[in-house]
């Protein structure tokens, strides 16, 4: 067997999840991104109008639009974020691998993780906003053909086109906001992710019930070893509540990044959220969690898909 670096196995299986992950959870990420942008009053009245809507008027692919983006960048951002995490993680463990983490300890590596992950997202996730929010092209010599700006090609001509308009700040517009979301939230990823395999270890080391349990008569406890790895179930469960955690704390911040890039009138993050807070002023609290639920249904499948194809990937190369 080939050995293989701890560095290089974290940045192959990172890309392995990361494309698993696009083609699974990419049709959910259009819709959050479309109910997230919508003008107020909103056009979608639900993730599934939305969805239907969208097939409708713009055809059955349009839920996979912007995903070149994605699977190019997510595969990168996969790997960045899953090699940085295992830097960090053999950091905290002064590069003994067999040391075990404590939970805390798993999260500050996450953490900082997803110090570095926010750098390479940003740019990926400005193109991949950009060319979802976009709609069909007029029709040629149409009164609004004249006005309304050509559409992108593709993920290329976006990039280049954004990059010639505003330089590398342009295409790191929305990078503060993007700090705000992706550092707590991959501290709750990594420490989901293992809080539930751990537990889900722990949960079948257990002795099995008995009769002898209801005796009021001392019995030895039975000596059960703790399992040595998970099961594929368990991976898939420990994957997607990761998912799901992660969001939780970091919705509103995603509605923020999601406005910001998609709408050049905002100067600054600040200014994003104070034009939000004032539409939710009237009591409209919910705009802060416009696609919550396609994001939470998005979030299980396609990081399951993420964990196992990471899972499979690393023991293929052990």
């Amino acid at each position: 067997m080939v050995y293989v670096p701890d560095a290089a196995r974290d940045l192959i299986a990172g890309t392995v999840g990361g494309w698993a992950q696009v083609v699974v959870g990419h049709p959910f990420d259009t819709i959050k991104v479309r109910l997230q942008t919508q003008p107020n009053p909103p056009k979608y009245h639900s993730g599934m109008h939305c969805l239907t809507t969208l097939i409708k008027e713009e055809g059955a692919t349009a839920v996979y639009k912007g995903v070149t983006s994605p699977l190019a960048g997510i595969g990168i951002c996969n790997a960045v974020v899953f090699t940085a995490n295992g830097y960090f993680r053999r950091m905290l463990q002064g590069n003994d691998t067999s040391k075990p983490l404590t939970l805390p300890q798993i999260m500050l590596a996450g953490n900082m993780a997803g110090t570095v992950m926010a750098f390479f997202n940003c740019p990926i996730e400005l193109l991949k906003v950009k060319l979802q929010v976009q709609g069909k092209a007029p029709a040629a010599g149409s009164a609004t053909a004249a006005t309304q700006p050509k559409p992108y090609k593709g993920v290329f001509d976006c990039g280049v086109r954004t990059f010639k308009a505003g330089g590398l700040r342009g295409l790191y517009r929305g990078i503060t906001i993007t700090l705000i979301r992706d550092v707590p939230s991959f501290a709750c990823y990594f420490g989901a992710y293992e809080l539930v395999k751990r537990s889900c270890l722990q949960a079948r080391s257990l002795p099995p019930p008995s009769d002898t349990m209801l005796s009021f008569k001392p019995v030895e406890p039975p000596i059960v070893e703790m399992p040595a790895e998970n099961t594929g179930m368990e991976l898939c469960l420990a994957g997607g509540m990761a998912g799901i955690a992660a969001w939780l704390l970091c919705y509103p911040q995603d509605i923020v990044k999601s406005r910001m890039q998609s709408n050049p009138s905002y100067r600054t993050t600040a200014e994003c959220f104070r034009v939000l807070l004032k539409e939710a002023s009237g009591g409209n609290w919910r705009i802060f969690f416009r696609g919550f639920a396609p994001t939470l249904a998005r979030a299980f499948p396609a990081n399951a898909a993420t964990f196992m194809a990471y899972e499979w990937s690393l023991k293929q190369m052990s």
